[in-house]
């Protein structure tokens, strides 16, 4: 692949563009004691992952299909990490304790952008790409990467709930083609970046787009669990990949 010839760069958001300030776990102790609903930070850790996985099987893409709101979705979540803790937290207590959380997930309080984000985003703008979101996300989305200060490098951003797809479906990239309103579009001038092997790489690639890893473990490591994936496009970190496509550009306008 060589960035001088993509015209679409899409990007995914949790661990790609942004990370958490804090974890789940920590922040929703915070949350809580605020309204005296005390708990262990390790017991609200391990209660969230079991809620996630329950609600992601039971309630795929934040209840779109199973007559749920995403709001309810993540009042689930919520209460069920709360629950089992070392405290009863009375009903009541644990909706505004949601409310509060759904709204504080929105803001700069929660998120910010990983390492290299503004540098690589402002560098593609530079290079007149467009750039889009592909994420498997609530309608809050918009909102958080306008509070984050990314909103305005994206040309458009796309959330698998008001999609009505999640990655991988190849869908939910083919939308992303439509969307960004270029020309004669190929799936091979596309381009998308991500975290996860069988949510991003997977889908990008099904749909014969280009895909690159950013993935803090090391890349012989996550080559070891997914052998499908080369090793030359996974990344530490989107400065490195910066870096990576700087130098393709420099190649190609060096003399001779």
């Amino acid at each position: 692949m060589n960035i001088c010839r993509i015209k679409l760069v899409t990007f995914d958001v949790t661990n790609t563009i942004l990370k958490f300030r804090s974890t789940p776990g920590k922040q929703y102790g915070e949350i809580g004691a605020l309204y005296g609903a005390l708990s262990d930070d390790n017991v609200l850790a391990a209660n969230f992952k079991s809620q996630w996985r329950k609600m992601n099987r039971e309630h795929p893409n934040f209840g779109l299909k199973t007559g749920i709101s995403w709001q309810e979705w993540w009042t689930r979540i919520v209460k069920g990490t709360f629950a089992n803790t070392q405290f009863e937290v009375p009903e009541k207590k644990l909706d505004f304790i949601a409310t509060h959380l759904i709204d504080l997930y929105k803001t700069s309080a929660c998120w910010q952008p990983c390492y290299g984000s503004d540098g690589l985003l402002r560098f593609l703008k530079e290079k007149n790409k467009t750039l889009g979101v592909i994420s498997n996300f609530d309608p809050r989305l918009s909102t958080t990467l306008e509070n984050t200060k990314l909103k305005g490098y994206f040309d458009f951003i796309l959330t698998s709930y008001e999609v009505g797809y999640e990655k991988p479906d190849t869908r939910i990239f083919e939308r992303a083609m439509e969307e960004s309103k270029i020309p004669n579009l190929k799936p091979e001038e596309c381009l998308h970046i991500g975290d996860r092997a069988l949510v991003d790489y997977v889908g990008a690639r099904n749909t014969r787009w280009h895909a690159i890893l950013v993935n803090d473990k090391r890349p012989d490591e996550v080559w070891d669990k997914y052998p499908y994936v080369d090793i030359k496009i996974i990344f530490n970190n989107l400065y490195d990949l910066h870096v990576y496509f700087k130098n393709m550009y420099d190649e190609v306008q060096q003399p001779g």
